[in-house]
């Protein structure tokens, strides 16, 4: 995928490079699409990162629907051009409804259907927009999913933040990702 970095040769990696790839690669995500190439280049925040992000992406506590939720809410607040890409079919395939991520990837405020995903949606929009989330907000959430699946989210909004940045910074495109494929306009340089 095209990017700023120089390119990775496997015969050239450090023992630590190596073990990252061959964590990230065994683990649930099985390749490199994301982050990863980048966080190659420092061995030790990618193994932080990368364990921290499976625990966000799969030990939150939150259902696959809302926890993609969450993900694209950070991508268009961030115009994470991969990050979006890579997680829209993810929560389609989930269950959320096209037309909501649509309005989203758009910064409308989207017409939910369902509580739980009107609550993720104002606690990460408010999050992003405010640095803070209101005490309804906050109650609502708290009351919904407990406590510590509220920790797990902010969480998670903040490593997919972190993903986000990073692919943002080293302009990283998903496998497969053209120019035809960006969710958002890109910035003038």
């Amino acid at each position: 995928m095209p990017s700023r970095l120089p390119p990775i040769v496997h015969e050239q990696m450090t023992p630590e490079q190596t073990a990252m790839l061959e964590a990230i690669l065994a683990g649930p995500r099985k390749n490199l699409n994301g982050p990863f190439v980048a966080w190659i280049h420092s061995p030790a925040l990618g193994e932080l990162a990368q364990r921290l992000g499976a625990f966000c992406r799969y030990q939150t506590g939150l259902p696959l629907r809302l926890s993609e939720l969450a993900i694209l809410v950070t991508a268009a607040a961030w115009r994470s051009q991969a990050e979006w890409h890579i997680h829209l079919p993810i929560a389609l395939e989930a269950g959320l409804a096209p037309e909501i991520a649509e309005q989203i990837r758009e910064g409308a405020t989207p017409d939910f259907r369902q509580d739980d995903e009107r609550a993720i949606w104002s606690f990460a929009n408010e999050l992003y927009r405010d640095k803070r989330v209101s005490e309804p907000t906050y109650a609502t959430a708290v009351a919904m999913f407990g406590l510590p699946v509220v920790v797990n989210l902010v969480g998670l909004l903040g490593y997919y933040a972190l993903v986000a940045m990073t692919l943002n910074t080293f302009d990283m495109r998903a496998e497969g990702q053209g120019e035809a494929d960006l969710p958002f306009a890109e910035a003038a340089s």
